[in-house]
């Protein structure tokens, strides 16, 4: 396996497709998830000619299973530490769910040079919670039911959330289906039961607003109006008002994990934003 060791000590993995001297896109996965969510993207970008990258959050998937570390500043840290080990250039970085928050934190951080575009799908910046500052935010609650559902039963909960709300398996007409589902529970389960419950306050209660006012590329902002996970009018809707060279397309109808159950409409945006 492809790995490099952070400065604290964790390992991280990683996958790169592709020819070194192509221009290089690298994909940062939702909660509780892994790289190997993104198949679909990096086989078609592949085929497409690009050098793609995939890596494990710290905590998830084939990465350490790390009790510390687990919050936005760690996580950016390790996605620039990745980038240097690559020595990655005019990188375009798409982001799902969670890892769109850690695109805008690392995007906002980068150094010059390391990226040329960004992309964020169905994202959670620039916050999820609700506050007096986000009113229209889920409110705590919402985020201790997930962290109890966890502690209590996390298997059952990682096939409750993919069945449901995650790819809109609850929606009537919407047939479900099996290999997703245990697809993500899957991924879920190779992660760790400590980070999966710390990422949960990382991905809610952080405030990306300062990162998204601060990104200096193109932005491509796409969310499914149908998100029941990532309500679209607390975070995409807001997150484009704040980005100085954004540009945002909603879905009618899509679910949370479109990129997955609409994977040929999703990428072929993609690639045109990138081409563009």
């Amino acid at each position: 396996m492809s790995t490099i060791t952070t400065t604290d000590g964790i390992t991280l993995f990683y996958k790169d497709w592709g020819p070194r001297e192509a221009q290089p896109i690298m994909f940062h996965h939702g909660w509780p998830l892994s790289a190997d969510d993104w198949d679909a993207q990096m086989l078609f970008f592949l085929g497409e000619g690009y050098r793609v990258i995939a890596h494990d959050r710290r905590g998830h998937g084939r990465s350490s299973q790390t009790d510390t570390g687990n919050e936005m500043d760690s996580y950016a840290a390790d996605v620039a530490a990745l980038a240097a080990h690559l020595d990655l250039k005019n990188a375009v970085h798409i982001g799902h769910s969670t890892g769109g928050g850690e695109v805008a934190h690392y995007v906002a951080r980068a150094t010059p040079g390391r990226v040329a575009k960004a992309v964020l799908i169905g994202a959670v910046p620039p916050v999820m919670v609700k506050s007096e500052a986000n009113p229209g935010g889920l409110p705590i609650e919402v985020f201790d039911g997930f962290r109890a559902a966890l502690a209590a039963d996390r298997a059952q909960f990682f096939l409750d959330v993919p069945s449901g709300p995650f790819y809109g398996f609850n929606r009537p007409g919407t047939p479900l289906i099996e290999g997703v589902v245990r697809n993500w529970w899957r991924q879920g389960m190779m992660g760790g039961a400590k980070a999966h419950y710390d990422c949960i306050k990382a991905f809610s209660e952080t405030d990306f607003t300062e990162d998204l006012k601060a990104i200096d590329v193109p932005v491509l902002v796409l969310h499914g109006e149908d998100d029941q996970i990532v309500p679209i009018d607390d975070s995409a809707r807001i997150a484009i008002t704040l980005l100085k060279h954004g540009t945002i397309k909603t879905y009618p109808g899509f679910p949370h994990g479109m990129a997955t159950t609409h994977a040929d409409v999703i990428n072929a945006d993609l690639l045109a934003f990138i081409r563009g």
